[in-house]
């Protein structure tokens, strides 16, 4: 079919005409231009066939041909709650009621309203007989589901079940035949390679963007147990859930979350790895239990300064701050100071990959933990437990009793006082001693507060606050010294700088 210019069109003078087209043609000199000249002025080359690209650029049509029907769109509805507005008046005050009528809840005595929510999300078929991925913040709370597929056609959804820690969920549709994409092994990704988003941001249904792998095992602060894939691939509200594909169509990951500033975009885009969500998958799909390997450490960063306190020739590794009484890492015998560097054969060069390692192991199986103590290489063997569910913690009163006497350290710069038993028991410890006051000195630059528990100093045990003195008097200056100092129930070590007096 032919495209033909429009029969509505405004004309020009005929004057305007010729004077428009001597100007647009340089024939300044003219007064009108003739038919041969401007025919020959117009004259186009013959249309030739399709250009040859000068550069090679992936072309990801065929992926979206052959695997595009396989990514769905989620809508969920759920429910929550609206608090009501605060009443500043007293019950028994005349203002209370009014109050109530005009400012509160509208519905009826104890009711909170309900508001409704409505979130969108991506997800990709998994099997024929309408098993769908998604991530789990897409439909967690839902009370209705519907996954509508590239053909329109929409399915009420039923949750089989999701991992938060993992943000990993399984949905299944009653249907049959489905189109299905295969999966790919996310451990094979490098830096540097073509990757290819299908999802619905911002409600646009079906939208395509591509970019490259920017980092493989990216750990982030808030989900210490997924391996994140780190890419440059446009994502936005509504990607979630959906799949990434490689150059070969297979997916090898399913879009979770960005940092941005600005609830868009801005560069960073974070997948979770198809291997650790089929892991995940399967036992959901068998209603197993999702189990997380566990140490029970704590643990924090080697920094360059804490580097040259411990003797370890660079700052890398997992530095052990506490070790939990009768945990899997105290039947091993790993001690607060030790250096943990490799984990079942696995480099560990910084804290974060620590929990992606150990939460991906089977809880019971055994593996050699590689640590430096003193500076010094060894090799234990630990046996992985099972991540325990967090406890709910119990508000307890406590009787004022006499505080003990404070003793100073003027070189350290603190005021410590005797543990109590009581306190040790609670905290489950059975040494340190309790910072009373602390004034300008070492112990305030290395961030020491009142309140802290110092359990180690220079890599050893304090069991009374005269023990700490002595210890103190005899440590050299202008050195780097680790200490370790618990807040409650966590541990961290801090670098100290003594003066010569």
């Amino acid at each position: 079919m032919s495209r033909h210019a429009p029969q509505n069109h405004r004309s020009l003078p005929k004057a305007m005409g010729s004077a428009l087209l001597a100007l647009t043609l340089g024939l300044s000199g003219c007064a009108e231009a003739t038919p041969t000249a401007t025919a020959a002025a117009l004259s186009v080359p013959a249309q030739a066939g399709p250009a040859r690209p000068l550069v090679n650029l992936p072309d990801f049509t065929p992926i979206i041909d052959r695997y595009g029907p396989t990514v769905v769109n989620i809508s969920s509805t759920s429910s929550k709650a609206i608090p009501e507005e605060h009443n500043p008046f007293p019950p028994d005050s005349p203002f209370y009621r009014f109050f109530k009528h005009f400012g509160g809840s509208q519905g009826g005595h104890g009711a909170s309203p309900q508001e409704k929510i409505r979130s969108l999300g991506s997800g990709f078929i998994l099997s024929a007989d309408g098993y769908i991925v998604t991530a789990a913040h897409v439909v967690r709370g839902a009370q209705h589901i519907v996954v509508t597929l590239t053909n329109h056609h929409a399915y009420p959804a039923k949750l089989v079940g999701l991992s938060v820690r993992y943000d990993t969920a399984l949905l299944k549709i009653d249907a049959q035949d489905l189109p299905t994409a295969p999966l790919g092994n996310s451990d094979d990704l490098k830096v540097g390679q073509w990757l290819l988003a299908v999802g619905a941001p911002f409600g646009f249904f079906n939208t395509v963007t591509q970019g490259v792998v920017s980092a493989t095992n990216r750990p982030l602060p808030d989900d210490e147990y997924i391996p994140f894939i780190q890419s440059d691939v446009p994502i936005n509200p509504g990607n979630s859930g959906g799949p990434l594909f490689n150059m070969a169509g297979q997916v090898i990951g399913i879009n979770d979350q960005i940092y941005t500033n600005s609830g868009g975009y801005m560069g960073l885009s974070f997948s979770i790895p198809i291997n650790t969500v089929m892991q995940v998958v399967r036992d959901l799909k068998e209603h197993k239990p999702i189990e997380f390997g566990y140490l029970g450490v704590e643990v924090q960063s080697v920094t360059p300064q804490m580097a040259e306190a411990l003797h370890l020739k660079e700052p890398v590794g997992a530095l052990v701050a506490s070790v939990l009484p009768d945990g899997p890492a105290a039947h091993a015998g790993l001690r607060p100071g030790d250096v943990i560097v490799t984990f079942a054969g696995k480099p560990v060069y910084n804290v974060g990959q620590l929990p992606l390692l150990v939460g991906s192991s089977k809880p019971g199986s055994t593996a050699p933990l590689g640590i430096l103590r003193d500076g010094k290489p060894e090799t234990l063997q630990v046996t992985v437990g099972a991540l325990p569910k967090p406890e709910k913690t119990r508000e307890t009163t406590s009787t004022k009793a006499a505080k003990p006497t404070a003793l100073k350290i003027p070189r350290l710069g603190v005021d410590v006082q005797a543990l109590d038993t009581a306190l040790m028991d609670r905290l489950k410890i059975h040494h340190g001693v309790v910072i009373a006051d602390v004034g300008e000195g070492a112990a305030a630059e290395a961030g020491i507060r009142p309140g802290m528990i110092l359990q180690q100093i220079a890599q050893q045990d304090i069991t009374s606050p005269q023990q700490l003195a002595d210890i103190v008097r005899h440590l050299p200056a202008d050195t780097p010294i680790p200490v370790l100092v618990r807040q409650g129930p966590s541990s961290i070590y801090v670098v100290v700088t003594l003066p010569r007096h």
